[in-house]
C-alpha cells in the first residue's frame, strides 16, 4: 500500500518534516487519513501515546489547506478543560506555521477572549460540550458554526456511559442542523471492548462509518508487587520507588490522594497532587512539573488517565488496584515510551488486593477490555433540551415540542407516549404554562432553572454539591464537598496537598474562606464517588483465577504464596463461569453464600430481589463477588435460595419496578420535573441497568456446592 505522506498538502509535509522531523506517518495515522478522506465518520482506537491526536488532525488540516475552507472548519470537543489547555499547544504547533488559527472556548477562558473579530473566526475551535451549548445560544459567534465540516471528539470513552454523552449526541445532531449537512465526526479513544457499537453510537447511522483500530505493538512490561499491611511501611515503599524519578501515583479517590500527599510531604522532592477538586492553577503546576530535569512525582486520581501529555515517565505506581482494565491500560500506557519497558509498581495492603491486581493484569494480557454501555432512557437530558427549546422558542405548540424531541436520534427510542406524559406533567405541575394552543415556560421552571439567565440549562452536570475554597485575597484553592463543610464548625482541611483552616462559609454563594496552616491533623472527604466497585469484567477474571487456583503471570514465590492464601477463601468446585451456592462450613444454620462474580452493581440488585422474595426476616449482604444470605431457614436453606434465584430468572423488566428502591431525584439535575412513574422507569433502566441485569441473570447456570454435613454445623 502506497504511503500517504507524499500525497499530503505541501505545506503540511513541510511542517511534519522540518518542525517534527517526520518522514512518514505511523500506521494509525495512515489508516485514519484514508478513512477520513472517504468522507464518512471514523472512530480511531489506539493506545495511550499512540498518535491519535495527530491521526485526526492531519487529514482535517490537509482538507482545509487544499480547499481553503472558510470560517470554523473543525470543532475539537474534549471532556476536560485541562485536556483542551494541553492540546492547544499541540494544535498550534501544527496550525500556526501555515496560517491556520486555533482558539479555545470554555469556562476558564476569560469572556473577553471567547470571541473573535467579525469575519475572522478561528479555523479550529476547541471546546467542551457545555460550552458548545452556550455558544449555540450566542447571537454573534454562533452563525460561524455553519461552516464546520469536521468534529473531533477526544477521549470518546469518557462520554459514552454518562448523560454528558447523551448531551454530546444531541449537540452533534444540532450541529448538523446548523451546518445544513452531515458533519464528519472523528472519535478518538484508547480503550473500548465493543468498538463497533461505539462507532454506531457516534455516527447514528447517518452515512458510512469506519473503525480504525491499531493494536498496541508488543512491549516489555515490568511489574513490582509490594504487599504490606502497615500504612507507614507502604508509605516508606512509595518513597523508595519514586524518589529521584518521574512518577505518577494513582489512587482510588480524592481523599486518599490528599492523605498520601500529606504523608509524603518533605520526603519526596518536587511532589504534587492532581485531582478534580484541586484548583486549575495547581493542576497546571503539577502537569508542568515533569518538565523539570529533576525527578517529579504527582499523586493523582483518574484525572491523569486521559490524554494530558506529561511526557516520559520512569514508573507508574498503583496505590491499590484500579476498578477497571481500561483504567489500568491507560495508566500503564503513561510509561514505557521511546522503547523503554513499561514499569508499574503495585503497593497493596493485603493479599486480596494482590488477587484483584493479578486478575486485572491477566484480563489485559488477554486483550479483554470493558464494554462501554450507553444510557437507554435519557429522560433527564430530554427535559434539559425541552426547556432549552422553549428558551429559544418562547411560545410554541405541543406538536412542535414533540417533533423537536422525536427528531433527535438519541431520543428516538423513547416511547412517544412517554413524551406526551412528560408534557402533561410539566403543564399540571406548573413547569410549563399554556395560553390557548401555545406553550411557554411556567413559574415552576423559572423558579428552579431560571436563575442567572437560565444558565443551569446549559449543562446536565448537577451543581451545588461543592463549595469553592478561596483565600481572603481571592485566590481559588479548589473545591470542597458541601456535606463535609456543613458537618463541622470551623476546623482544618487538606486540599491540594496543603493544610488550611476554615474561616467562614457562605451558603448563598457556595464559598468557603480558608487561610493557610494547621496542626497537621487536617482531613477532607468528598461524596458522590462511584459505588460500583470493580467492573464485571475484572470480577469474571477473578472467577477464572479462582477456578484454576493459580495465575498465568510469572510472579515470585512470595507473591504466589499470598495469592494461594487469597484463593483459599473460595470453595472447591467454583467454575470459570456461572453462579455457585454453598452453605459455608462453620456458619450458623440458615446461612447461605452465593458466589455471583458479576460486580457490585449486579449483586446489589440480586440482593434486593432475594430479600424481597425470601421474606422480611431474611438478611442479605453483598460485595463484588458474593452475597451472604442469613436467616434463610434451618433446613434446606441452600436449596431454597437456589429455587428463588431460578424463579428470579423468569422475571421481566416490569417486575423490577415495584421492588427496586427509588433513589432521590436530586441525583439527576432535571428529574424533579419528571412524573414519578417515568422517573422510576429511568432509574430502573440506567441506574440499576435492569435489562442488562436480567439478561445476565438468565444466562447464568446455578450450581449447588455441597459441603459435608459435619462442615455445615455451627461451632
Amino acid at each position: 500500500m502506497s504511503s500517504v505522506f507524499p500525497t499530503l498538502h505541501e505545506s503540511l509535509q513541510q511542517i511534519l518534516a522540518h518542525r517534527l522531523d517526520w518522514k512518514e506517518l505511523r500506521q494509525v495515522q495512515e489508516e485514519a487519513y484514508r478513512a477520513v478522506s472517504k468522507g464518512g465518520d471514523a472512530l480511531i482506537l489506539a493506545p495511550t501515546a499512540g498518535g491519535k491526536s495527530e491521526a485526526a488532525l492531519i487529514p482535517v488540516m490537509d482538507d482545509v489547506l487544499r480547499h481553503g475552507r472558510p470560517g470554523i472548519a473543525c470543532l475539537y470537543i474534549s471532556p476536560l478543560k485541562a485536556l483542551i489547555n494541553d492540546q492547544e499547544e499541540r494544535f498550534r504547533a501544527f496550525c500556526t506555521p501555515v496560517a491556520l488559527t486555533v482558539a479555545k472556548w470554555h469556562g476558564d477562558v476569560a469572556r473577553s477572549e471567547r470571541t473573535w473579530e467579525d469575519g475572522e473566526p478561528p479555523h479550529f475551535l476547541m471546546i467542551t460540550p457545555e460550552s458548545l451549548e452556550v455558544l449555540l445560544q450566542e447571537r454573534t459567534p454562533a452563525p460561524d458554526l455553519r461552516q464546520v465540516r469536521f468534529i473531533i471528539i477526544d477521549e470518546l470513552h469518557a462520554f459514552v456511559e454518562s448523560e454528558r454523552g447523551v448531551h454530546l449526541r444531541v449537540l452533534l445532531h444540532r450541529m448538523d442542523q446548523v451546518a445544513g449537512r452531515k458533519i464528519q465526526r472523528i472519535g478518538l479513544s484508547a480503550t473500548a471492548g465493543n468498538p463497533r457499537e461505539i462507532l454506531q453510537w457516534l455516527s447514528d447511522g447517518r452515512h458510512d462509518a469506519e473503525l480504525v483500530s491499531v493494536p498496541s505493538p508488543p512491549q516489555e512490561k515490568q511489574f513490582l508487587f509490594i504487599v504490606e499491611p502497615e500504612e507507614s511501611r507502604r508509605i516508606d515503599a512509595l518513597v523508595r520507588i519514586v524518589s529521584g524519578k518521574k512518577a505518577l501515583v494513582f489512587t482510588g479517590s480524592r481523599s486518599r490522594a490528599e492523605q498520601l500527599v500529606n504523608a509524603c510531604t518533605g520526603r519526596i522532592r518536587n511532589l504534587h497532587i492532581h485531582h478534580s477538586s484541586v484548583s486549575p492553577a495547581a493542576r497546571k503546576r503539577a502537569e508542568e512539573a515533569f518538565g523539570s530535569p529533576e525527578g517529579a512525582c504527582i499523586i493523582c486520581t483518574s484525572t491523569l488517565e486521559l490524554g494530558i501529555d506529561i511526557g516520559d515517565l520512569d514508573v507508574v505506581v498503583q496505590a491499590g488496584p484500579p476498578d477497571t482494565v481500561s483504567s489500568f491500560l491507560q495508566r500503564m500506557g503513561r510509561s514505557g515510551r521511546r522503547g523503554k519497558a513499561a514499569f508499574v509498581a503495585w503497593i497493596l495492603k493485603d493479599n486480596n488486593e494482590l488477587l484483584w491486581s493479578i486478575a486485572i493484569i491477566e484480563c489485559a494480557m488477554q486483550k479483554r477490555v470493558e464494554n462501554l454501555r450507553p444510557l437507554k432512557m435519557p429522560l433527564n437530558v430530554l427535559l434539559q433540551q425541552l426547556f432549552l427549546f422553549l428558551l429559544n422558542h418562547p411560545r410554541t405548540t405541543r406538536r412542535e415540542l414533540v417533533s423537536f424531541a422525536r427528531a433527535v436520534p438519541v431520543f428516538r427510542e423513547i416511547d412517544p407516549r412517554d413524551i406526551d406524559r412528560i408534557l402533561d406533567h410539566l403543564i399540571t405541575s406548573d413547569y410549563l404554562a399554556t395560553d390557548g394552543g401555545m406553550i411557554m415556560t411556567g413559574p415552576g421552571a423559572e423558579r428552579q432553572f431560571g436563575r442567572s439567565n437560565w444558565k443551569d440549562l446549559y449543562s446536565v452536570i448537577s451543581g451545588g454539591g461543592e463549595y469553592r475554597a478561596v483565600t481572603p485575597d481571592g485566590e481559588v484553592v479548589g473545591m470542597l464537598d458541601a456535606q463535609f463543610i456543613n458537618s463541622k464548625d470551623g476546623g482544618e482541611v487538606s486540599l491540594g496537598g496543603r493544610s488550611w483552616t476554615l474561616v467562614k462559609s457562605d451558603e448563598g454563594y457556595n464559598i468557603v474562606v480558608v487561610v493557610p496552616g494547621g496542626t497537621g491533623s487536617s482531613r477532607v472527604f468528598w461524596t458522590g464517588g462511584s459505588e460500583e466497585g470493580f467492573s464485571p469484567l475484572v470480577c469474571h477474571g477473578l472467577q477464572e483465577l479462582a477456578a484454576r487456583k493459580t495465575t498465568t503471570l510469572p510472579i515470585g514465590r512470595h507473591e504466589q504464596e499470598l495469592l494461594t492464601q487469597a484463593l483459599a477463601q473460595f470453595p472447591e468446585g467454583i467454575g470459570p463461569e456461572g453462579l455457585f451456592v454453598t452453605e459455608p462450613k462453620g456458619s450458623k444454620p440458615g446461612t447461605v453464600m452465593v458466589f455471583s462474580m458479576n460486580g457490585c452493581g449486579f449483586n446489589r440488585v440480586l440482593a434486593i430481589l432475594l430479600r424481597h422474595h425470601l421474606g422480611k426476616k431474611v438478611q442479605v449482604r453483598f460485595d463484588d463477588l458474593r452475597l451472604i444470605v442469613t436467616r434463610a431457614g434451618k433446613d434446606g436453606s441452600g436449596e431454597r435460595v437456589i429455587g428463588t434465584i431460578r424463579d428470579l430468572q423468569t422475571l421481566g423488566n416490569k417486575d423490577l419496578e415495584p421492588v427496586l428502591p427509588l433513589l432521590p431525584a436530586d441525583g439527576w439535575k432535571f428529574a424533579s420535573a419528571l412524573p414519578e412513574p417515568l422517573f422510576r422507569k429511568m432509574v430502573i433502566s440506567d441506574h440499576y441497568h435492569g435489562e442488562d441485569f436480567l439478561g445476565t441473570l438468565r444466562s447464568l447456570t446455578v450450581s449447588f456446592l455441597h459441603q459435608p454435613e459435619q462442615d455445615r454445623q455451627a461451632p
